[in-house]
């Protein structure tokens, strides 16, 4: 792996020059975690995490101590930003979903930066508008009742992402069951039920929506 890589990856740092990487990386930590390891936990050290390879999941747990997935976070993406302005993680879990090699960065230490690179925290404000955004749009799912209709808005919301009717699940079933609030055997129930009313074809992660509008006047 290049040695920059946790950061060139990341629109935080990859407008910078090779000296001021050189600094920064001086501050970072890298480790490899193997699937299925724990990542982080509530009340760790303040600090931003940055995967450099592979995949992590957030997620917080439901009073009955069901785990509700939050985010996936793929390469080149981090979390912890709110850390690194000495808010304290109370409640985040993050885990591998598969082998995973993250680099940390200090909340101390990245005061320091700040003072050197301020143009970061613009960035920074501009990650944490689109993740309120992304955790306000999940919400909108979870206040749905039926499971159904939280299915077809979200494979609706993705073909107008991807403009195409015919796009990548990007979560596997089990994750997917977590972001919409629901088990991984009720989801393949609902997939079936959308697929035997001929309004969507699966083959594995791969969806087309037969009949969008129609999914839409069943369930949104």
């Amino acid at each position: 792996m290049e040695k920059h890589s946790c950061l060139i990856l990341v629109p935080l740092f990859n407008h910078m020059d090779e000296h001021d990487l050189e600094k920064i990386y001086s501050l970072t930590k890298q480790r490899t975690y193997k699937k299925g390891e724990q990542i982080f936990k509530p009340y760790d050290q303040q600090q931003l995490t940055i995967v450099a390879k592979g995949r992590m999941k957030v997620y917080q747990l439901s009073g009955s101590g069901r785990e509700q997935l939050l985010r996936v976070v793929e390469t080149g993406e981090y979390e912890g930003e709110s850390a690194l302005f000495g808010v304290k993680n109370d409640s985040l879990f993050a885990e591998a979903l598969q082998e995973t090699v993250v680099c940390t960065l200090a909340h101390h230490d990245f005061q320091k930066l700040l003072l050197t690179y301020p143009q970061i925290s613009l960035r920074l404000l501009e990650t944490n508008a689109e993740k309120l955004s992304s955790a306000q749009h999940q919400a909108q799912f979870l206040v749905m009742e039926a499971i159904e209709t939280r299915l077809a808005v979200y494979l609706l919301e993705l073909a107008k992402e991807n403009d195409r009717l015919t796009f990548e699940l990007p979560m596997k079933m089990k994750e997917l069951a977590g972001f919409l609030g629901t088990t991984p055997e009720t989801l393949s129930r609902k997939f079936k039920l959308l697929s035997d009313k001929a309004l969507i074809r699966r083959e594995r992660q791969k969806i087309t929506l037969l009949d969008p509008e129609e999914l839409e006047d069943c369930y949104v």
